[in-house]
């Protein structure tokens, strides 16, 4: 956890940047699920029960788009927000997989071949402004990437390492930021993540 305020001085102000909460293993990732599924992951270190792997499933590596998604753990449907950790071979090869959802035609100059690709795809992203504590949108970008298929059921349990139940942290930095201001949030640090060669190509990252 680091403040806020201290992490907005070295982020990027714009760009496409995935920000995430990593180490040398592991990469954070967040979701939020209404409780009985989200007790169940965190309570298992797995997903499982009510769990889904028959539809898409969005995971995001930045803790405010959480937040702003999430309404800090408020909507209905979300009030269980979890903290995933990710090996970090497992997400790299998730970001070089990825197709966009809309077409990119830096990557794509014909769409027919994009619309084949998303078409044939298990994994998907989507660059969405990034946002602020209050939930204001920012220049800068912040991916989402969406899983189905084999890549959701390796996602659901081999490749998780840790689930931890984040919303009470959440609340309380909620409120923290709701008394005081942006000085008084503190949050998980992040930092730009060093994506690899292929998911820089395939996510058209700066």
């Amino acid at each position: 956890m680091e403040p806020y305020l201290a992490q907005c001085a070295r982020w990027p102000a714009r760009g496409r940047h995935v920000m995430a909460q990593f180490d040398e293993d592991t990469v954070v990732v967040y979701q939020a699920y209404r409780p009985s599924i989200g007790r169940f992951a965190s309570e298992n270190g797995f997903f499982g029960g009510e769990f889904s792997l028959s539809r898409m499933s969005w995971v995001k590596p930045n803790f405010l788009w959480m937040m702003y998604r999430s309404g800090w753990g408020s909507k209905d449907g979300q009030e269980v927000v979890l903290a995933v950790w990710l090996k970090r071979t497992a997400f790299d090869q998730i970001l070089e997989a990825a197709v966009p959802s809309s077409h990119d035609t830096r990557r794509w100059a014909d769409r027919t071949e994009w619309q084949t690709a998303v078409a044939a795809s298990d994994v998907r992203l989507q660059w969405d402004p990034d946002h602020g504590p209050s939930g204001a949108p920012l220049e800068r970008r912040a991916v989402q990437i969406g899983l189905r298929g084999p890549w959701l059921a390796k996602y659901a349990r081999p490749w998780i390492v840790a689930i931890e139940d984040v919303s009470e942290v959440c609340r309380e930095q909620h409120t923290r930021w709701r008394k005081g201001g942006d000085g008084d949030l503190v949050m998980p640090r992040e930092d730009v993540y060093p994506v690899t060669p292929g998911g820089a190509a395939s996510l058209g990252s700066d």
